[in-house]
C-alpha cells in the first residue's frame, strides 16, 4: 500500500438473496381452488340431479358398444354448430330467400325519409323520438311549422330506421324453413321411438338409458338453433319484445341443457316436437302477409291457432304432464331436480292458457273485421298524413313466437294491424 499503510482485505462476497414464496399468496391460491371445488361439488350434487342410490360414477361407463349416457361436455358442441347454423342462415337469406321475395314482387325499398332538419334531428337523437304535446308546441313556434307537420316528421324519422319488408320476409322464410325441417325430422325420429307410443318408456330403467346418435343430433341441433338465435338477436330486426325474447332464449337454453344433463331426453324430445308443431304455421302466415296474399295469411293464422290450442291445451297436459307428473312418480319417484323440472313444465302450461286466450281473441276480432294482418312489433308505423297515431285504425292483437316456441313455448304478444 502506498504511504506505508496496511492493505485492507476486500469485504467477503455476500450470498445471493433467495426469494421465498409468500405464504399468503400460496394460501390464497389454495383457498380459491378449494372454493371452486366446493362450488363444483355443490352444483353437481348427486342428490339433487339424480334419483336415490344413483351416482355420477354409475353413469360414467358405456352401456354398450358405441353407446354412452349424456355428458355435460356434450352441450359444448352446440356452440360451433350454432355458428354454422348462423352462417347457413346468412347464405340462405341472400341466395334463396331474397330471390324468392323479389319474384313475389317484394321491393327492397324503405319507408319515406324525413326531410333534413338539424333542430328536429338533434331532438330526435339526443332527447326523445316521440315528443309530447308541450315539446311539439315549442318546436312549432321555433320552426314556424304546423304541429301535425312536426308529428309527421318524427313519424317518418322513426320509420326510416326500421327494416324493409324484404328483410322481414327473408328472416321469416329462414325460420319457416328451419321449423318445418326440424319438425319433420323430429316426427320421423320419434315415429320409431318406443316412448312416442308408450310414454312410460321414458322412465323404464331411468336414468340408465343409452343415448343414440339420432337422439343426440336432434337434441343438440335444437340447442344449437337457440344459441344461434342468441347470437343473431343483436343483428336481427329489433322487436318491441326484445328483452322478453332474450330472457326467453336463455330460459329455453337452460331447460334443454338441464333436461339433457340429467338424461330426461326422452320426454324432452316429446316436448320439443310438440312445440315445433305450430311454429312454421305462424311463419307461413307472416310470409303470406308480406307477399300481400291476405286470404292465405288469414288461413295460415287460423290453422296456427287451431294447432296451437290443440297441442298446448290438449296434448301437452294429457300426454306430457301426465307422464312427467304421474307415470314418473310411479316408476322412479320424486327427487329435487324432478320437482324443479315438473314445476317448470306446469308453469309452462299456465302460459299456454294465457297465450291461447290471446290467439282466440285475435281470431274472434279477425272474424268480426274480416281480416288478420301483419305483426307490427317492428313494422313501419301508420303512414297516414292526417293522423300521428294509429288509435283509430283497425288493430287486432295476436301472438308471435319470433322463432322461439320450444321447451317453454313462449309466444310473445304483438299486434297485427292492417297494411296501409
Amino acid at each position: 500500500a502506498s504511504g506505508g499503510g496496511v492493505a485492507q482485505a476486500p469485504p467477503p462476497p455476500t450470498a445471493p438473496r433467495v426469494r421465498r414464496p409468500r405464504r399468503g399468496r400460496e394460501g390464497g391460491g389454495r383457498r380459491k381452488m378449494a372454493a371452486a371445488a366446493a362450488l363444483r361439488a355443490w352444483f353437481w350434487n348427486e342428490r339433487f340431479w339424480l334419483p336415490h342410490n344413483v351416482t355420477w360414477a354409475d353413469l360414467a361407463g358405456e352401456p354398450g358398444p358405441g353407446l354412452q349416457y349424456p355428458r355435460a361436455g356434450h352441450v359444448l358442441s352446440a356452440f360451433p354448430l350454432a355458428l354454422g347454423i348462423f352462417a347457413v342462415r346468412l347464405l340462405f337469406e341472400r341466395f334463396i330467400a331474397k330471390p324468392c321475395a323479389i319474384n313475389l314482387g317484394i321491393q327492397d325499398s324503405g319507408p319515406h325519409r324525413a326531410q333534413p332538419n338539424a333542430i328536429l334531428e338533434k331532438v330526435f337523437t339526443s332527447i326523445t323520438k316521440s315528443p309530447d304535446g308541450r315539446r311539439l308546441e315549442g318546436l312549432s313556434k321555433q320552426l314556424d311549422w304546423d304541429v301535425r307537420k312536426i308529428q309527421r316528421w318524427f313519424r317518418h324519422r322513426r320509420n326510416q330506421d326500421k327494416p324493409t319488408t324484404l328483410t322481414k320476409f327473408c328472416e321469416s322464410m329462414w325460420r319457416f324453413t328451419f321449423y318445418l325441417s326440424i319438425f319433420f325430422y323430429g316426427i320421423r325420429f320419434l315415429w320409431t321411438a318406443p316412448w312416442f307410443w308408450d310414454t312410460r318408456q321414458c322412465w323404464y330403467n331411468y336414468p340408465f338409458q343409452p343415448l343414440t346418435s339420432r337422439l343426440y343430433y336432434y337434441y343438440i341441433l335444437e340447442l344449437a338453433f337457440y344459441w344461434s338465435l342468441m347470437f343473431s338477436q343483436f343483428t336481427d330486426i329489433k322487436r318491441k319484445d326484445f328483452l322478453i325474447m332474450f330472457v326467453h332464449h336463455l330460459a329455453t337454453i337452460g331447460l334443454i341443457t338441464f333436461s339433457y344433463m340429467n338424461n330426461m331426453v326422452r320426454v324432452g324430445t316429446l316436448v320439443l316436437c310438440l312445440h315445433d308443431a305450430s311454429d312454421f304455421l305462424l311463419e307461413a302466415a307472416k310470409l303470406a302477409n308480406y307477399a300481400k296474399y291476405q286470404r292465405l295469411c288469414d288461413a295460415f293464422f287460423m290453422l296456427f291457432g287451431v294447432v296451437f290450442i290443440v297441442t298446448r291445451l290438449g296434448i301437452y297436459p294429457f300426454w306430457i304432464l301426465n307422464t312427467t307428473l304421474f307415470e314418473s312418480w310411479e316408476l322412479i319417484g320424486p327427487y329435487p331436480s324432478w320437482w324443479l323440472f315438473n314445476g317448470l313444465l306446469v308453469t309452462l302450461q299456465l302460459l299456454h292458457i294465457i297465450w291461447s286466450y290471446l290467439i282466440v281473441r285475435t281470431a274472434y276480432k279477425a272474424l268480426m273485421r274480416g281480416k288478420v294482418s301483419k305483426d307490427d312489433r317492428s313494422d313501419v308505423e301508420s303512414s297516414s298524413e292526417e293522423e300521428d297515431v294509429t288509435a283509430n285504425s283497425t288493430r287486432v292483437f295476436s301472438t308471435s313466437s319470433n322463432g322461439s316456441n320450444r321447451i317453454n313455448g313462449h309466444v310473445a304478444s304483438g299486434q297485427w294491424t292492417q297494411e296501409e
